[in-house]
């Protein structure tokens, strides 16, 4: 291969790999929206972001939190499904306790390792169909994508971390460029998330729940 040539693909690497971002960014941009202008969805589908050493949300996944707490109590949602790894749903529905959600407003998913998993198991664990996922906003526009790849007609909320969190916050903007290159394949051969289990009613239960005084935490 001739110097010309590989000159031209250092050129163009670059820019091939941001292009998924930019198409998920620009082909999402009508369902990205915000939490007072948000349509009535059944659920929120919060996607997890770790937890500290005391176990509780990082500062990132407690702002998403808040945010479908707050689409919650505006009555946008009626339930909220929360999806992460191992030990993050439980203190993702700790923290939602302490802010007024109802426990059995809120269902659990433990095996939502990565995004596309979280989608497809949202999709075809617990039946969603329709839902607000509510992540960053550098996040956001990946997360929309592959719920729609999952089946699920979302829209979504993104939370505006920089001035919170600006370290976090440009590092998530740098990594959604691989991330998306590797979310594109997701949509194209759609791999089956791990563990597949059978379907739940969970969800719908907390839609069809009647609202009601929280429940106290214990």
């Amino acid at each position: 291969m001739s110097r010309k040539i590989w000159i031209l693909l250092a050129l163009l690497a670059p820019v091939l790999v941001a292009t998924p971002l930019a198409w998920f960014t620009v082909s999402t941009e009508s369902r990205r929206t915000t939490v007072d202008r948000a349509q009535p969805r059944p659920v929120a589908l919060v996607l997890g972001a770790g937890l500290r050493g005391d176990g509780r949300p990082t500062l990132l996944l407690a702002r998403r939190l808040d945010i479908a707490a707050e689409l919650y109590h505006r009555g946008t949602v009626d339930a909220v499904l929360v999806s992460g790894a191992d030990d993050e749903p439980a203190a993702m529905r700790r923290y939602l306790l302490a802010a007024d959600v109802p426990a059995n407003k809120i269902v659990e998913d433990a095996a939502g390792v990565r995004t596309w998993d979280s989608c497809v198991r949202a999709r075809e664990v617990f039946g969603v169909r329709s839902a607000i996922v509510v992540t960053q906003e550098f996040h956001l526009p990946r997360a929309v994508v592959l719920c729609g790849a999952a089946g699920i007609d979302a829209t979504g909320v993104g939370d505006a971390s920089l001035r919170a969190r600006g370290t976090a916050t440009v590092y998530g903007w740098l990594r959604e460029v691989p991330a998306t290159v590797k979310a594109l394949g997701d949509t194209l051969l759609r791999p089956a998330p791990q563990p597949q289990e059978p379907t739940s009613t969970l969800v719908a239960d907390a839609v069809a729940a009647p609202r009601g005084a929280p429940t106290p935490i214990s």
